[in-house]
């Protein structure tokens, strides 16, 4: 089982820069792909971007693609998410998944472990 526990987000003016993180717990944890999902307000949950258990392999939501950048780090259990030029329809609540794949997959059914999530607020 691998329990995670995001941490990163608040509120930032549009143009600028947040990096959220996502500890995770579990010896397994190397052998997730990891992937990182928004809910906007009144919206359904989205992918923004996911990267594999060994981290050869990244994809992007076209919405993010050049802004955001995923990584992790298998000896200290976190995978990252860093997000430039910030925009104010990147609101949302961000969360952390883990699925048992290995590979990033965009369907939030396939992963199995979730994180409770972080506050991400652009101003204009």
């Amino acid at each position: 089982q691998v329990q995670l526990v995001e941490s990163g987000g608040g509120l930032v003016q549009a143009g600028g820069s947040l990096r959220l993180s996502c500890a995770a717990s579990g010896r397994t944890f190397s052998s997730y792909a990891m992937g990182w999902f928004r809910q906007p307000p009144g919206k359904e949950r989205e992918f923004v971007a996911g990267i594999s258990w060994n981290g050869d392999s990244t994809h992007y939501a076209k919405s993010v693609k050049g802004r955001f950048t995923v990584s992790r780090d298998n000896a200290k259990n976190t995978v990252y998410l860093q997000m430039n030029s910030l925009k104010v329809e990147d609101t949302a609540f961000y969360y952390c998944a883990a699925n048992p794949f290995g590979v990033v997959l965009e369907d939030n059914g396939q992963y199995f472990y979730w994180g409770q999530g972080t506050q991400v607020t652009v101003s204009s």
